[in-house]
């Protein structure tokens, strides 16, 4: 599905939410009943701070004809760690545990607070782009894993080292952040940049990064409607190579060699979350151009087969969920039964000739239940199917958790 139906589709869902949401009186907006954990302890008393989230999964996957087994996996557990030095300087951390046995870092920023709405920060920060890469917790979001286009286009978890600023314009109900931070690797001894994974494989996570042209990140949300909160994001630069390093600024092949190894980006997100009543409904679209992909994709040619990077990646979802208990008086649960539709195309389009690979553009269809037992604990399961448009039949699997976050 190309960029215009992408458009159409999401302006109609973004309207309609905008629509409902004025005639709705019952709800809160959203940005004050979500937050991330890293939220929650930069909003909370006393010098030492602790929180933390973690999920247990199991994916089987489904085919008539063919047995395989199911994965069971501690998918993640995160240990969240800060400080309040004074009521205006603060430090966050958050120390992520994945499948057993790897350790990485999420965060780990400094923030000092002039006033409500101007924080500097600086350190390893989260890139704010769409929804999920922030508020990734599995009490945030609906299915057991997260939506496909937070992990194919905006490669949730995402984050990175910078500096910048982030406020509250509580008058104009206005979030907003803004950030100078490094890029992605693109090639170091090798491309790190393919067709099928996009940016992916080029994070660098705060380990041992490094910049060779800095790049900026940003996000508006606007939460004054009641239950509506919508947002803006985008991410602007080059990607990094190590082959500007120790090169003669006048060594004009030595740069051309290194120009071939980058790209740059301009990736723009737009989501929606509304919430009425039992209603809750998201809507998220990405999209991300990249340029210089025809040298990109020539020069990190491997063993004579050249690199099929697209020119430009595209991809969106919408939700729908219903709390079947909303108006059951003598419970604090919810049940959520919900289903999400996306769309994501890694070839949106291509350059320089390059085939459009069609097992690159694909539709998931994802539905289920969330049973938040608590606040802060949810059971979910859910059945996924995903076709490409190159396969005759949907591929599909029976996923299901647990998910906790405090």
């Amino acid at each position: 599905m190309h960029i215009a139906t992408m458009k159409k589709t999401i302006l109609l869902f973004l309207l309609f939410l905008t629509t409902n949401s004025v005639r709705s009186q019952s709800t809160d907006s959203l940005i004050g009943t979500i937050q991330s954990s890293a939220d929650r302890l930069l909003t909370t008393g006393g010098k030492l701070l602790l929180g933390g989230y973690g999920e247990v999964h199991y994916n089987q996957p489904l085919n008539s004809g063919i047995r395989n087994n199911g994965v069971l996996d501690v998918h993640r557990m995160v240990v969240l760690l800060g400080y309040n030095f004074t009521s205006k300087t603060q430090f966050i951390s958050e120390i992520e545990f994945e499948h057993v046995s790897e350790v990485y870092i999420e965060q780990a920023f400094l923030q000092y607070k002039l006033n409500s709405f101007l924080n500097f920060r600086a350190g390893l920060m989260l890139i704010p782009m769409g929804i999920v890469n922030e508020y990734h917790e599995p009490t945030a979001f609906n299915g057991v894993e997260r939506p496909v286009i937070d992990t194919r286009i905006s490669p949730s978890t995402w984050r990175e080292i910078g500096v910048g600023v982030a406020g509250n314009l509580l008058g104009a109900s206005l979030k907003y952040q803004f950030y100078v931070v490094n890029g992605f690797n693109s090639y170091d001894t090798e491309g790190r940049l393919r067709g099928r994974d996009g940016l992916r494989n080029g994070r660098q996570k705060g380990a041992e990064s490094y910049i060779s042209s800095p790049n900026i990140t940003g996000k508006i949300e606007y939460y004054g409607i009641r239950g509506l909160n919508t947002g803006i994001s985008g991410y602007f630069g080059k990607t990094q190579s190590k082959l500007y390093n120790g090169i003669d600024r006048d060594d004009n092949t030595a740069l051309a060699r290194a120009d071939s190894s980058v790209t740059g980006i301009a990736m723009i997100g737009i989501d929606a979350r509304y919430q009425s009543g039992g209603w809750q409904m998201r809507g998220q679209f990405y999209y991300t151009a990249l340029s210089n992909t025809d040298q990109y994709n020539v020069f990190t040619a491997r063993n004579g087969v050249t690199n099929d990077l697209g020119s430009a990646i595209a991809g969106y979802y919408l939700e729908a969920g219903y709390n079947v208990l909303k108006f059951n008086p003598n419970t604090n649960s919810e049940l959520i039964l919900f289903t999400r539709y996306e769309n994501f195309n890694m070839h949106n389009s291509t350059a320089n000739g390059l085939p459009e690979n069609r097992n690159y553009d694909n539709d998931v269809i994802t539905a289920g239940f969330s049973l938040k037992l608590a606040k802060g604990a949810v059971v979910k399961a859910d059945l996924q199917l995903i076709k490409t448009a190159a396969a005759p039949e949907f591929a599909k699997s029976f996923n299901a958790g647990v998910g906790v976050m405090f």
